[in-house]
């Protein structure tokens, strides 16, 4: 794969072969190259599951406390909250008739959807449109339940949710190269403790094989586990 040249020169800050301590990676990466646009901090960590084992998938949410440097799009699915949901800051709030309106568009403008209990069994309509993008409420995500401005505004405060891909690895970012590396430090920590404690009760072996990070234009760096 043929790399850019502020990729090229990042590679020549430091050594592949080593594995850092989140301090020391926050401070090298702080030397690469920036890009015109705020690049995202990416973890991304192989996991010993076996991911085509269902009773061994890994999925959870967290509360980053700093953020994510981005504001979080929230369409909120519900009949008797709307009022509850509009105040906590969702852009999109509605029931029958939203899910009649993306069932025919099939358009999603948003980052988040949640539900309440009770409309959960009409989002079955538009599951094939949600679905496959990773949007469909769910009660091990925390996007439902009966107190949705709670979780709308822990969704607005940074609460980000992360599942295992077919190769049981797992990706998340934890905020922006414009942030402090304290917070990136505090982030990271967050999500590690989190994924630590969402071990499928059946797995045995060593859970977490290895961590990296990297910025989006970046390469990345080996973390200690």
């Amino acid at each position: 794969m043929k790399r850019g040249k502020n990729y090229l020169k990042a590679e020549e800050l430091y050594d592949k072969t080593k594995v850092y301590k989140i301090e020391e990676a926050l401070e090298t990466m702080e030397k690469f190259p920036k890009t015109k646009f705020d690049e995202a901090i990416e973890i991304h960590v192989k996991l010993g599951i076996d991911a085509k084992k269902s009773d061994q998938s890994v999925r959870a949410s967290v509360v980053l406390p700093n953020g994510t440097g981005r504001d979080v799009r929230v369409i909120a699915f519900t009949e008797k909250q709307e009022d509850e949901a509009k105040k906590a800051g969702a852009e999109k709030v509605g029931g029958e008739k939203l899910i009649e309106e993306i069932a025919k568009s099939g358009q999603i403008d948003f980052d988040v959807a949640v539900a309440s209990p009770d409309m959960m069994p009409k989002l079955a309509k538009i599951a094939k449109i949600l679905g496959p993008k990773g949007l469909m409420p769910n009660a091990k995500t925390q996007t439902v339940g009966p107190k949705l401005g709670e979780i709308i505004e822990g969704l607005k405060k940074g609460k980000v949710s992360f599942k295992n891909d077919d190769s049981g690895n797992v990706h998340l970012s934890i905020g922006r190269r414009s942030f402090e590396a304290g917070k990136l430090k505090e982030n990271y920590e967050a999500f590690l403790a989190e994924l630590t404690k969402s071990k499928p009760a059946v797995f045995k072996g060593k859970y977490i094989q290895g961590i990296s990070i990297s910025s989006t234009m970046s390469p990345s760096i080996k973390l200690a586990v």
